[in-house]
């Protein structure tokens, strides 16, 4: 059974050798490792192997697990909130968050915004987008997210960072860049517009390199680190 600190070097060289491919710089794409599920033990290794920022997708799971690991605090963890959001969690996000990648209504921005703690950084979000069109999976329409981004970006205590999906798994290379060409065309036309997004947060533990060939700055990989989850404990 491989280490955590051998998965995480193996996804590195895995993002590495896909910016080579790309022709991009390996510095380019930023590896949140999504530690949903996994313990606080878990992701203390994982900082021991050098990694800081951690995707979580349940917020009280998430916020339990940052108190746990408060004595990390001087290692500077950086916890990013990237599931569905309910209006009644968004307070507890907003206070105990960096990132939110999955912002697909104006309500839940405008939320975020009003509860960020005025002592604190601006809250860096990411509008999500249903590329691939599926009813089971969060997202605004791209056809929508146009107008949500420019109305999120007006907002004061969160910055508007760039755009997230998570298209349908497949074995298709070809349908998977598709889907995330389409997002970096919508980051491309929204920057023409007058924004300034530099993130594009899409590619996850089977899809990173087509999502790194068609662009995106931060690859969100939790399997490959941490092994298969049980969603039953």
């Amino acid at each position: 059974m491989t280490s955590i600190a051998a998965n995480l070097q193996a996804v590195r060289a895995r993002i590495a050798a896909a910016c080579v491919a790309a022709g991009r710089r390996p510095e380019s794409v930023r590896l949140l490792a999504v530690s949903k599920t996994w313990p606080a033990a878990s992701v203390r290794e994982a900082v021991a192997a050098g990694q800081r920022a951690f995707g979580e997708n349940y917020v009280q799971e998430a916020v339990d697990k940052a108190a746990q690991l408060a004595d990390l605090a001087e290692a500077g963890l950086e916890w990013h909130f990237i599931g569905p959001l309910q209006s009644n969690k968004t307070r507890l996000v907003a206070e105990n968050f960096a990132w939110v990648h999955s912002v697909d209504r104006l309500k839940i921005a405008e939320r975020l915004a009003a509860q960020r703690p005025p002592g604190l950084a601006p809250l860096q979000v990411c509008v999500q987008v249903n590329v691939s069109g599926e009813a089971s999976k969060s997202g605004c329409s791209p056809d929508q997210a146009d107008a949500l981004a420019h109305a999120v970006a007006a907002l004061s205590g969160v910055c508007l960072r760039g755009l997230m999906a998570i298209p349908e798994p497949g074995e298709d290379s070809r349908l998977q860049r598709s889907r995330f060409a389409l997002l970096r065309q919508l980051r491309d036309r929204l920057n023409a517009e007058g924004l300034r997004l530099d993130t594009l947060s899409m590619g996850m533990s089977h899809d990173l390199e087509a999502a790194i060939m068609e662009g995106a700055t931060l690859v969100r990989v939790g399997t490959a680190i941490f092994g298969e989850r049980n969603y039953t404990t």
